[in-house]
């Protein structure tokens, strides 16, 4: 262990009611940073082409979010476990000035091996500052409260993602691809200045020992593990050496993991929080929810653009409102819990969000983009209902001294979830388009010429969803043989069927998640004037944590 002279955090008692009076200039502070943080997850995707064009290295395009993920992700849980151990100011400004200085080091780039490189580094920075914001409002107001202000930072996340892509495509437009980064730089550093001056600093005498063994194993066990799903099926194949042997590294890196945090003072992920069964099962709903939610997201647009036959422009919009009703449903979810209780308003979120995979599994040919909307509709209900609250429920359930650990490690099951979502659901599809294009295609395309037919076979066992292209553009459809072109109604039907297939393991997930909400235990809102009566405290006084 490497030990650090610092310290555990003191009751700040009469020191903390002064510093409240910043308290809305924190406010304003937290949701700067969550703004611009949350809009460049969606932002950047509208200047990939341009970035393209001008660097080149188109197959190492998706690099550009897989190295924003995985850094993203490892970062989450250090960040929460440090957070409680040196105090939120800390940690919180270090992410904001990594962000802003990986977003300027991306818009300085001069090749995509470096752009690649900051954007991991961009990671990091925006894998801190995403959890650190809830922590502090765990930090800022009792059970009620909180549910009232994540259930706007979940708004202002759903906004970011409705917003992105539009902003992002007018700044490639008017200016240039590197300002969709260098346009963190101002918002930044306004965010720091504000949350520097109002978040007040950390009091504290003492040691703090850092888990170096947890972390190092942590990060190795995940990326791994995140690695074999990004690239299992598509870059290799499930049974290759590499595939099997970043299994068994992340097998052998979170077993050690799990054995070191037994044994650590201050782990990063205590293993006994897996034994209440509040933070396994809510940690549990969520990674369900993000397989889902993932499901719909990446998959939606492929039914309209590829059989329905609508632009790719058109297809965003229909997912506008899942993002609309999501935002609604988030700000409502925070006044309706106290009303009808954590756990129901869970499932009921989960069996709205199972509805809206009902529907999804019955679309057709003859779908129109207003019934797909309407679809939409109810999954951004349900979603909305449940995401705020599996974080306020896990700071409900656990100690102040654990707020840090409890609040990152919702982000953290669900960012996991997401990455698995759109991995084995990209699978599904892929093994039931191979099955009924071997089936209805290949018999057909054997009686094409060999320097045409043998291509397609191949192209049919090994990457069926190239074949799809050919739904999604003029320029792909040009490509493909007239012998193949008059049989596009095979693939079409083929494409239909796999989505279907991916929507009910979809419902499916939701459905396990939905039974999961039963086993969560009754969680109590805290109320801060009922609080007051108890021991005498005013009600200004913040929580010792907010010190760090």
């Amino acid at each position: 262990m490497a030990n650090i002279q610092k310290a555990a955090p003191k009751d700040l008692s009469e020191e903390a009611a002064p510093e409240l009076k910043n308290r809305g200039l924190l406010l304003t502070g937290l949701i700067i940073a969550m703004l611009f943080g949350a809009l460049d997850g969606t932002i950047v995707g509208t200047a990939m082409p341009r970035i393209v064009g001008e660097f080149g290295g188109l197959g190492l395009m998706t690099w550009l979010t897989t190295a924003y993920m995985l850094t993203s992700t490892v970062i989450v849980p250090i960040a929460g476990k440090l957070a409680d151990l040196i105090g939120r100011r800390v940690i919180y400004v270090t992410g904001l000035i990594i962000f802003i200085v990986a977003s300027a080091l991306c818009g300085m780039s001069q090749n995509m091996t470096e752009l690649i490189l900051f954007r991991g580094l961009q990671g990091l920075g925006g894998g801190i500052m995403m959890p650190m914001a809830i922590i502090i409002i765990g930090d800022l107001f009792t059970g009620k409260q909180r549910a009232k202000w994540q259930g706007v930072f979940g708004a202002i996340f759903g906004l970011s993602s409705v917003i992105g892509p539009q902003v992002g495509g007018w700044i490639v437009d008017a200016w240039d691809w590197r300002w969709v980064f260098y346009i963190n730089l101002p918002v930044g550093i306004l965010a720091v200045i504000l949350i520097s001056i109002a978040l007040p600093k950390h009091k504290s005498t003492g040691k703090v020992k850092f888990d170096v063994p947890g972390i190092v194993t942590m990060i190795v066990g995940v990326v791994s593990l995140l690695l074999a799903l990004t690239f299992g099926g598509s870059e290799y194949a499930w049974g290759s050496w590499q595939i099997i042997g970043l299994f068994a590294l992340a097998v052998v890196s979170l077993v050690a993991f799990v054995f070191i945090e037994s044994k650590a003072d201050e782990p990063i992920l205590p293993v006994r929080l897996f034994k209440n069964r509040t933070f396994s099962t809510i940690n549990g709903v969520g990674f369900l929810m993000a397989v889902g939610m993932f499901g719909a997201i990446m998959f939606v647009p492929l039914f309209m653009q590829g059989i329905v036959g609508i632009s790719a422009s058109a297809s965003g919009t229909v997912m506008t409102p899942l993002m609309i009703t999501m935002i609604a449903a988030s700000v409502v979810s925070g006044q309706l819990i106290d009303k009808i209780g954590v756990r129901r308003q869970m499932f009921i979120g989960m069996i709205v969000m199972a509805v809206g995979f009902v529907f999804l599994s019955t679309m057709g040919i003859s779908t129109t983009k207003l019934i797909a909307s309407s679809y939409m509709v109810m999954l951004g209900l349900g979603m909305g209902l449940v995401m705020p609250i599996l974080t306020l429920a896990l700071q409900e359930s656990f100690p102040k001294s654990e707020l840090g650990v409890v609040t990152s490690s919702s982000q953290f099951f669900r960012q996991i979830g997401g990455t698995f979502g759109m991995t084995i659901l990209g699978t599904i599809m892929n093994h039931k388009s191979t099955i009924l294009l071997e089936q209805n295609l290949e018999p057909v395309v054997k009686q094409f010429p060999a320097e045409v037919g043998t291509p397609l076979i191949d192209m049919i066992h090994k990457n069926p969803q190239t074949l799809y292209s050919s739904l999604l553009s003029p320029e792909a459809l040009a490509k493909l043989p007239k012998e193949l072109v008059e049989r596009l109604p095979i693939i079409k039907d083929a494409l239909v069927s796999s989505l279907h297939q991916v929507f009910i393991y979809g419902l499916v997930f939701v459905l396990l998640g939905a039974i999961l909400t039963l086993f969560v235990g009754n969680i109590k809102l805290s109320d801060r004037k009922s609080k007051k009566k108890e021991d005498g405290k005013d009600d200004n006084q913040v929580s010792p944590h907010l010190a760090h």
